[in-house]
């Protein structure tokens, strides 16, 4: 294909990021610009609240994305937003399908299993995606089953859902407010699991952590698929609001936090900070107490997804703005008994800009990575035209009858006249004819 430019919207509880990059013929993504704005109460737990604020950031961030010397002077005329937060939920559904013969299972007949599970009817939730998690093809277990030859299907689907206001108001920002068109709408978990985990690590089994402002996203993956999703409502912000009540404003806290904060009693140094008299012990009290509790938190779902550590070998990946806390890590790794690291994309993706980093911005890019392979629509309007294209006519040499049709009418001729100047010309061309004749004779 030739190269496209795509756009990605993340809207969280915390900030807003836009990121475009250019997709070449071989499907390889290059990020070209990432820009973001801070907010504070705007977004609650992934959905938005204020929409006329959230629609002022978003529109200032694709201002900023167009300037750009990449696209410039392009305008962005569609996006790919990313979807998930409190309300995202996963739940298993089943769907027997019996062919006529023993017939070779197609991409299509799968499709169309999907969609029939897309098309449940669950109150007051939209279905947002539909995930494969095992098949049984005549009663044989079957990881991939396209290509195989049988005649009754069994599919083990997870369908993930969200409450109906979160569609409504991204549209309501991105659609009616920016005039955007919505290209796509991708769940941001399932987005970062493929780009952070390996084919590898999902199919001996692994959790991914996404450790956010308001919420923390727990994603569990084994023999190659998603099994379990939940999503905790407790985040970073939730240390931050902690540390205010030892009479600190939230933005001076979540510079605490950040500074001296550590959530690994092992891994804390020193009892004063020097410069500004706080009391770092104090400030670690809380962080601690509350990290701790995220921990617990995160570790239980290993058992309500019925499986213990020892399922789980590739152990624990960690993304999201939340696991920039120091000791964050660590204390999950020994609280679980699990290996623990960092998540960052995986894979060659060029990044034009020395300023972005990767694993800061997992979130946004996933949503481009993710929209390459759903479909991957342009999303900048077509290229101005340096050319004048105004049409300019040659005039045309007029014939003697189109002179004679435009000669000018005499104001007030009657009806009578007119038809007397028309015979008399006809005579005339009657006489230049007999002229003619003569000369030929």
């Amino acid at each position: 294909m030739e190269q496209k430019y795509i756009v990605a919207i993340e809207i969280g509880s915390s900030k807003i990021k836009g990121a475009v990059g250019a997709v070449d013929e071989t499907g390889a993504l290059t990020v070209l610009n990432i820009e973001e704005e801070k907010l504070i109460d705007c977004v609650r737990y992934g959905c938005i609240q204020n929409v006329e604020e959230v629609s002022n950031r978003v529109s200032r961030i694709i201002r900023l994305l167009e300037e750009n010397n990449s696209i410039s002077p392009r305008k962005i005329k569609g996006v790919y937003v990313g979807m998930g937060g409190r309300s995202l939920s996963a739940s298993s559904r089943e769907i027997q399908r019996q062919l006529p013969d023993e017939l070779e299972i197609t991409e299509r007949i799968i499709e169309q299993i999907k969609d029939e599970a897309r098309a449940t009817n669950i109150s007051e939730r939209d279905v947002v995606d539909v995930l494969p998690r095992s098949f049984t093809i005549d009663n044989q277990p079957a990881i991939n089953p396209v290509g195989i030859f049988g005649q009754q299907i069994n599919a083990n689907l997870n369908l993930l859902t969200c409450k109906p206001q979160i569609k409504r108001n991204l549209n309501r920002v991105l659609g009616e407010r920016l005039q955007l068109a919505i290209n796509g709408y991708v769940v941001r978990p399932i987005a970062v699991a493929d780009l952070v985990l390996s084919d590898d690590e999902k199919r001996l089994g692994c959790m991914l952590v996404d450790f956010g402002a308001e919420t923390t996203t727990v994603s569990i993956y084994k023999d190659g698929a998603l099994h379990y999703l939940e999503t905790i409502p407790l985040g970073s912000r939730n240390i931050t609001r902690d540390i205010t009540s030892i009479n600190h404003l939230e933005e001076k806290a979540e510079e605490l936090k950040k500074a001296v904060g550590c959530a690994n009693p092992q891994e804390q140094v020193g009892k004063k900070n020097a410069v500004d008299g706080i009391d770092v012990a104090e400030v670690n009290n809380y962080v601690q107490a509350r990290a701790g509790e995220i921990v617990a938190n995160i570790i239980e779902q290993i058992k309500y997804a019925a499986y213990k550590p020892a399922d789980l070998p590739a152990g624990i990946v960690v993304v999201g703005g939340g696991a920039k806390l120091k000791g964050f890590n660590s204390l999950l790794e020994a609280q679980s008994a699990m290996k623990v690291r960092s998540g960052a994309p995986l894979g060659l993706i060029r990044i034009t800009d020395n300023r972005i980093q990767p694993s800061d911005s997992v979130d946004v890019i996933s949503i481009l990575m993710s929209a390459i392979r759903i479909s991957a629509i342009e999303c900048l309007e077509k290229e101005p035209s340096t050319i004048d294209e105004t049409i300019i006519e040659t005039p045309k040499e007029e014939t003697k009858e189109e002179n004679k049709e435009k000669e000018p009418k005499e104001k007030g001729s009657s009806l009578m006249d007119r038809l007397k100047s028309r015979l008399a010309r006809i005579m005339d061309d009657e006489e230049d004819d007999d002229e003619e004749d003569d000369d030929f004779r």
